[in-house]
């Protein structure tokens, strides 16, 4: 699914965002509190986008995806691009100082067991950031955010999007996706600490962070 639409990929998400896939971008990379050489791992990155935001901080990331053709789409892009399964990440215990994955959660098999490799390839006192959907807060915007994403979002999708049925599914996995506590509760149980989390554009979107604790062996 995620091969056919890669080639209008970026296109469709600012699109369907009002352009707000920017500011959400530098959110992650801010929440990330990168420095100069941290090495970070970009999840399900697609086509790249993000990782060359993080890669504005000074750290040095390399983007991970499951979609070959995500990948190619992203190879004009100056950032180390890697195919690799977020449920059997191809990197050593403790590779990284940071880790992130935008809108990306939501479509891996076992949410749980990529919590868990996540939180393996991170050394101990990383840091996670996950951007995610999520439910707004206030009701009646809930109401109407909701009625965009199940009515507006697909036939807007059929005017930009290279695959426009795959935005069907995107509609909804985003109702479907847990609120802002569940998932707070599922890094909790994944073996991460410090878990809190931060709305952005009204709970449409939340950065939810953590950290790998220092004394902890890495998850299995």
């Amino acid at each position: 699914m995620f091969d056919g639409v890669a080639r209008r990929y970026d296109l469709t998400n600012t699109v369907l965002s009002f352009g707000r896939d920017r500011a959400w971008r530098r959110a992650t990379r801010m929440a990330l509190g990168l420095a100069a050489g941290e090495r970070v791992l970009d999840l399900a990155a697609g086509t790249g986008v993000s990782t060359v935001e993080l890669a504005r901080s000074g750290a040095s990331p390399v983007a991970v995806d499951f979609s070959l053709g995500m990948l190619r789409h992203g190879r004009r892009r100056s950032v180390p691009l890697l195919a690799g399964d977020a449920l059997r990440l191809p990197f050593r215990d403790a590779a990284f100082d940071a880790v992130t994955i935008s809108f990306g959660l939501r479509n891996v098999a076992n949410v749980d067991l990529a919590l868990r490799e996540l939180a393996r390839v991170t050394r101990p006192g990383g840091r996670l950031v996950v951007c995610e959907f999520s439910r707004p807060t206030f009701a009646p915007f809930r109401a109407v955010y909701l009625e965009y994403v199940m009515r507006a979002l697909p036939p807007v999708a059929r005017r930009v999007s290279s695959n426009p049925d795959a935005y069907v599914y995107l509609a909804e996995s985003i109702r479907a996706w847990p609120d802002q506590a569940s998932l707070a509760a599922s890094l909790t149980a994944a073996g991460w600490h410090d878990v809190a989390w931060r709305n952005l554009t009204g709970g449409i979107v939340a950065l939810h962070r953590a950290t790998r604790p220092a004394t902890a062996p890495a998850p299995r």
